[in-house]
């Protein structure tokens, strides 16, 4: 149920925002000095911004849902991890139990009976957000919760253990180095 009313306040944030931008775009070039009357709205929040409020907004909700209800100043990793634990049941991702006899299959013939789960991908990011929201909010870098090495072994056992399951091995990004750089210690000289 908390999970709706977290979409229902975005979806409701998102839909006044268009509301409000509809009707104050221009309308008054014409006849009478009406520019001093004009609301001041807040901008508009990126993709990025937005998300991350409704994470931030989220993760609150659970806790204050909790028994009894958990403060912010006194959540904890335990806390975050609960928390993770609990967004499984809203995943979309198959993870193939050992076993199924389709684990380690990337690309599976048939259904099965196994959970679906948050994928690592989603709740890596997700924790970045929530980092980032934490102190934004006024939290100290020292205490963060989502910050913990308990939060960052559990997304990397999720994440191990997911690529086992789809018999894919994670393989970190190689950072791609510029060939640009090369060539730009010449810059400085002039051609001829």
């Amino acid at each position: 149920m908390s999970s709706s009313k977290g979409k229902d306040v975005a979806e409701g944030s998102r839909s006044s925002a268009a509301a409000g931008s509809t009707g104050t775009g221009g309308g008054s070039s014409g006849g009478g000095g009406g520019g001093g009357d004009q609301q001041h709205q807040p901008p508009q929040l990126s993709r990025y911004e937005s998300q991350k409020r409704r994470d931030w907004n989220t993760f609150g909700q659970y806790l204050r849902n909790q028994r009894p209800p958990v403060a912010l100043s006194q959540c904890n990793s335990n806390h975050v991890l609960e928390f993770l634990q609990y967004l499984d049941q809203f995943g979309k991702t198959k993870v193939h139990l050992q076993g199924c006899v389709f684990f380690g299959q990337p690309e599976p013939p048939g259904p099965c009976i196994c959970p679906l789960r948050q994928a690592w991908g989603s709740l890596d990011a997700l924790i970045g957000r929530l980092r980032a929201a934490y102190e934004e909010n006024g939290g100290l870098p020292e205490t963060n919760p989502f910050a913990s090495g308990a939060i960052r072994v559990y997304l990397r056992d999720v994440r191990d253990s997911q690529a086992k399951a789809r018999g894919i091995p994670y393989k970190k990004k190689k950072k791609k180095r510029n060939p640009m750089k090369a060539n730009d210690d010449n810059s400085n000289f002039p051609m001829q």
